[in-house]
């Protein structure tokens, strides 16, 4: 799917924001990036949008991709992944119930929908929207937007009891890296929606967000122009990917699909 239009089935990733110190220096280095253009004035998707500074939802032809939201003293993070969910205050009582902490909500966000940001037994963050008037995401899948999210974690075991107590997910091994730790996150419908990834050395657990692009090689050239870093971009089983800081310190990935 690359164009929604209704709200997404439980458990899926549905929304991403990113919380920056400057909002017009975040505009420019991402319109830089992804050719975004920006709804702004709006109050964001999320309870913390009510209450801190200006928001703005970027724009993949005149669809909402994503949101940038503005924070005094904010530093380099990550961007904070909502997964969908009909029914919020459900879905945070199961959060509690499988050894997660709901950190806040879920609210009212006017009659966009209903949010909360919840933590989950390893340490890592993620969001629950139930969107009513705002779906989230109405792109995805495709260059500019969000195509995935995987999580991260020392320990992944917690974390995989955890999701498929919430979210009914079913786990499976990926023989594609038999020599790597990975699992595979999927509905009960059998869509995979993203996977769990175990290291050891990995500092502390987190979602990453991953964004497609058309070429890997010319997006991290626009990075370094509009003010980022990036590391060297590599071939894997499925993309040529490259990860990438922005001004602020946030880290993510972006991938190519391979040239048919």
């Amino acid at each position: 799917m690359s164009r929604v239009t209704g709200n997404q089935p439980d458990g899926t990733p549905t929304w991403i924001e990113l919380t920056v110190p400057d909002l017009d220096r975040a505009m420019d280095f991402y319109g830089a990036l992804f050719g975004w253009t920006y709804e702004t004035g709006a109050v964001g998707e999320t309870a913390e949008a009510t209450t801190h500074g200006r928001y703005a939802v970027g724009l993949v032809d005149g669809r909402r991709a994503a949101g940038l939201m503005e924070r005094s003293g904010a530093a380099g993070g990550a961007w904070t992944m909502f997964m969908a969910t009909e029914d919020c205050d459900g879905t945070a009582k199961r959060i509690a119930d499988a050894g997660g902490r709901v950190l806040w909500g879920p609210v009212e966000i006017r009659d966009y929908g209903r949010a909360a940001v919840a933590e989950d037994p390893v340490g890592a963050q993620f969001g629950l929207w139930q969107g009513r008037a705002r779906l989230g995401c109405e792109v995805v899948n495709e260059p500019n937007a969000l195509v995935r999210n995987d999580l991260t974690a020392p320990d992944p075991a917690p974390a995989r009891a955890f999701y498929a107590a919430v979210f009914g997910y079913t786990l499976d091994s990926n023989p594609d890296m038999p020599d790597t730790d990975f699992t595979f996150l999927r509905r009960p419908d059998g869509h995979e929606i993203g996977g769990i990834m175990g290291d050891p050395s990995a500092g502390a657990a987190g979602w990453a967000t991953i964004f497609e692009v058309a070429d890997t090689d010319a997006a991290v050239a626009r990075v370094v122009a509009a003010g980022g870093t990036a590391g060297e971009p590599e071939d894997t089983v499925y993309v040529r990917q490259a990860r990438i800081t922005d001004p602020f310190g946030t880290e993510f990935v972006i991938g190519a699909r391979p040239k048919a």
